[in-house]
């Protein structure tokens, strides 16, 4: 198949795992075309079977914003007639699914089908989306798509409930490369590498995010904060956004800045999770938490919020610890009595990669979009399309 994708290149759930899934289907031998303002960040440029198109957006005196939702209507249209497209594959609602549309319509006056399938990542309904000025215009995409999938069952509930959709919407997980994202296979290496970062004996704790208000990270922090009182640890925070100069200050006024590490943006977060211990995750709401997964592939425990679709990821006890939002000193009491519990710390690593390897790779998963893509394309395009199970299954 020929397939366009469209999503947010930026540092960010929807635009990793739509990246991943381009590079996934590349290496299954499909055509991908990436549209957007600019190439995303785990792209390397030289990616077999992938091609990227920038969406140029103009500047002129008459508009006070740019209109990037034409622009990038008018460069799907153009991508997808100049390649023959298949299909387009649009993440996150505000704007793609309405460019997408607009780009079929377009098309469609010319006599030529492009379906597109919109997949819901998570702030696109649960927050961007429930705008009173954005909610008509997104509850509409999303009905006219030729497909809709949301990451987990919690978002998709949420979709149907604010927005009253009437259609379907299939259910199909996040994942991860189980191959790329795995723990480090002789302990020595992996202490090799836990050197550049933190002195013998002392626990590594990590926290992966874009820093916005929603992840907490001053909670991170504070938690980081008390397990260091207790237990020899460093901090690696990774990312970067709104947020990350109040966790800053927050680390020198609590006189912990010279054991918090803040890395910036990374682009191989695969070889940064495995030195890890511990993966700190206190956000007020995660549709999913994509974080979690990879540094559980990793064997790397996570302390979360029981919040959105995270209980359907991380078995509370089993292999995570979930938490009420903002219960900071619980977190890192849980956090300290897993470090200490040597036992009960190891079984929840191998449960964790476990959890990975049977639901969530990449292997089992990306089949599931290919079948969704088969049915979308097979379908009537003014009937309802048929329902594809969370498994797969036809």
């Amino acid at each position: 198949m020929r397939i366009g994708i469209t999503c947010y290149p930026t540092y960010g759930g929807s635009g990793v795992v739509a990246t991943e899934l381009g590079i996934e289907l590349a290496n299954l031998g499909h055509e991908v075309h990436f549209i957007s303002y600019s190439q995303p960040f785990r792209l390397s440029g030289r990616d077999e079977g992938i091609h990227y198109h920038e969406v140029p957006v103009s500047n002129y005196p008459l508009f006070e914003f740019p209109p990037y939702d034409l622009a990038l209507a008018s460069r799907m249209a153009e991508v997808a007639e100049f390649n023959d497209l298949d299909l387009l594959h649009v993440h996150y609602a505000i704007p793609h699914s309405v460019s997408a549309l607009l780009a079929r319509q377009m098309l469609a006056a010319r006599g030529r089908r492009l379906p597109f399938v919109t997949t819901l990542h998570g702030t696109d309904i649960t927050l961007v989306g429930l705008d009173r000025s954005y909610l008509p215009i997104t509850r509409y995409a999303i009905q006219e798509s030729d497909g809709v999938t949301s990451i987990s069952d919690y978002l998709k509930a949420e979709t149907v409930r604010h927005f009253g959709i009437s259609r379907p919407i299939d259910v199909v997980t996040n994942f991860v490369n189980c191959d790329v994202y795995m723990p480090v296979r002789e302990e020595s290496l992996r202490q090799a590498g836990r050197g550049r970062l933190a002195h013998p004996g002392e626990a590594i704790l990590i926290h992966l995010s874009n820093f916005r208000p929603v992840k907490r990270v001053t909670d991170v922090v504070k938690v980081f904060a008390l397990v260091a009182r207790e237990v020899p640890a460093r901090l690696l925070l990774v990312g970067d956004g709104p947020d990350r100069s109040t966790a800053e200050w927050l680390a020198c006024d609590l006189g912990i800045h010279d054991r918090i590490h803040f890395m910036g943006k990374q682009d191989r977060v695969n070889e940064l999770l495995p030195l890890a211990d511990l993966m700190l995750m206190p956000s007020t709401l995660e549709s999913f938490g994509l974080a979690a997964l990879e540094a559980m592939a990793c064997k790397v425990p996570c302390i979360a919020t029981r919040v959105g679709g995270v209980p359907e990821l991380i078995d509370d006890g089993v292999t995570g610890l979930l938490y009420s939002v903002g219960d900071v000193e619980a977190m890192a009491a849980g956090a300290i009595g897993l470090l200490k519990d040597r036992d009960r710390f190891e079984a929840m690593r191998d449960q964790g990669r476990k959890t990975a390897q049977e639901r969530f790779c990449s292997d089992l998963v990306v089949p599931r979009y290919i079948n969704y893509y088969e049915y979308v394309l097979n379908a009537n395009p003014a009937a309802v399309h048929p329902h594809v199970s969370v498994h797969g299954e036809l």
